[in-house]
């Protein structure tokens, strides 16, 4: 009996097709404005079956046959937003079946890409760049735009869902790496913008207090003779990020 329902459940898998995937990169980068976390999007532009595109979505597209995942994310990220040099970390693949219910979704990437799309499963890359890093960037001419994580609106695919991990992804690397913060601060920050970093991450609160008691056990966050210029509010001591320190404490 054991052996009947063995073969009965292989004929049932030899019924079964194959998946036929695509295989995509998307690109996750955060971006910090002193006090809102961004996401980095671009516009969908198309026009399908009398549709007008005028959404949004990660920057991501197929991969090609000859190249490797981590060449793919730096190529796409390059070529859908100008962006050059970024680090890229890989943090998750998505593959539901349900990525592409949507057929609006289907209809424009087939468009786009010129050939049939049944499934697609992404690989998901996260990076986090200073804002003021890609100011200098023609952001406008790739349809490229900084987007305050509570003004997203319903994205293509899954990307609101790749988001979100994104940031939970985040959340965790923090707790053993809080290296990652001070990417996304200017050169020079005060205790405010640290404290309102940790609280958009983390989407909570923080007591003010004790958060500069969490400052002066950070050696690696060092004070500087400077303070804020030309504020309406009691100005603020400037910080800097010691990275020698830092790794010398990791170590």
């Amino acid at each position: 009996m054991q052996h009947l329902n063995a073969d009965n459940m292989q004929n049932e898998a030899n019924n079964t097709p194959l998946a036929n995937n695509h295989i995509s990169v998307d690109c996750v980068v955060f971006g910090f404005d002193g006090e809102r976390l961004k996401v980095l999007l671009i516009k969908r532009m198309g026009e399908e079956q009398g549709e007008i595109f005028h959404d949004m979505k990660l920057p991501g597209s197929l991969i090609y046959m000859d190249e490797d995942l981590d060449e793919a994310a730096k190529r796409v990220l390059n070529e859908l937003t100008g962006l050059k040099n970024v680090q890229l970390m890989q943090f998750k693949a998505f593959g539901s079946k349900d990525r592409t219910k949507d057929p609006k979704d289907i209809h424009w990437l087939e468009r786009a890409m010129q050939l049939k799309v049944e499934r697609i499963v992404t690989i998901a890359y996260l990076s986090v760049l200073k804002i003021d890093r890609t100011l200098s960037r023609n952001l406008d001419a790739y349809q490229a735009k900084w987007v305050a994580l509570d003004e997203v609106k319903t994205l293509a695919f899954d990307h609101n869902l790749i988001i979100k991990e994104a940031l939970v992804y985040i959340r965790q690397y923090v707790e053993f790496n809080p290296l990652i913060l001070f990417e996304l601060l200017p050169r020079k920050f005060t205790a405010s913008q640290l404290r309102m970093l940790y609280e958009v991450i983390y989407g909570n609160s923080m007591d003010v207090r004790n958060f500069h008691k969490k400052i002066a056990m950070m050696e690696y966050v060092v004070p500087l003779d400077e303070k804020q210029q030309g504020v309406p509010h009691r100005a603020a001591r400037y910080y800097r990020f010691d990275k020698k320190i830092y790794n010398k404490i990791r170590r």
